[in-house]
């Protein structure tokens, strides 16, 4: 028999172990929901970041509680938390279930709902319970789907539906997770300013010299050349050899 909650009601959970699963249709808007949990102390945080279990962490150190990852369901997307409640260590007293939706808000999110299975049944048996999620705001980022908690030894659950506007970093802050922030990209050395040019005044090439007229009768002969450039004989031929070409 499946256990219709109501926010803020609370079943007994008589599983040793159960799955938790988040399950919303995706849309052109919001096309991934991811599932995280968190273990808490008496205290009612975290013991250290260990204590939280989402996609970059799928699995605690001690085994108990993981991530078994999404799954299509028909026109459903599952993502699902798996928790060994015989085995959690005796200091955790609550695991939150959590649902963030990659910083979208809740309000585009259709058919938001968790629900709770007997990790040992089948994977078409009936939920254990049943909780259809309505964020309060739809301005909600990240939701306390609900949580599994211990009371007198036995472990209860608890629908929730509690929303964060700052979404699922915000929402692990408030429990104890650090979260580092100077991974943001170092912009690098300030570049220096390209230098300026500076113009190069013009040089003043200096004027050849005018050779005097030849008296007449004799040929013409060329003018001394004060930049060297390579003499060609009067009658067209070769070049003569100068010192820059013997290099």
């Amino acid at each position: 028999m499946t256990h219709a909650m109501l926010k803020g009601s609370n079943v007994p959970v008589e599983a040793a172990a159960v799955r938790a699963v988040v399950c919303w249709s995706p849309s052109p808007e919001v096309s991934v929901v991811d599932a995280s949990a968190l273990l808490l102390a008496a205290d009612g945080r975290v013991r250290s970041d260990d204590d939280f279990v989402f996609y970059n962490q799928p699995r605690h150190p001690s085994g108990t509680v993981w991530s078994l990852g999404k799954r299509r369901l028909g026109s459903s997307m599952r993502d699902t938390i798996q928790a060994d409640l015989a085995r959690v260590d005796t200091e955790v007293e609550r695991v939150l279930l959590v649902a963030s939706a990659e910083s979208l808000p809740f309000e585009g999110v259709r058919d938001l709902r968790l629900l709770l299975l007997d990790a040992a049944a089948g994977e078409n048996a009936e939920p254990y319970a049943s909780f259809e999620i309505r964020p309060e705001t739809g301005a909600e980022t990240a939701l306390i789907c609900g949580e599994l908690y211990r009371r007198g030894g036995e472990w209860k659950f608890r629908a929730l539906g509690e929303g964060y506007s700052n979404g699922l970093i915000g929402l692990a802050t408030d429990f104890g997770i650090t979260v580092d922030e100077s991974a943001a990209p170092d912009p690098g050395p300030t570049p220096e300013p390209a230098p300026v040019p500076v113009p190069v005044p013009a040089y003043d090439y200096p004027q050849p010299p005018t050779a005097p007229p030849a008296p007449y009768g004799y040929p013409q002969q060329p003018a001394p050349d004060p930049y060297g450039h390579p003499q060609y004989e009067p009658d067209g031929g070769l070049p003569l050899m100068g010192p820059q070409f013997l290099r």
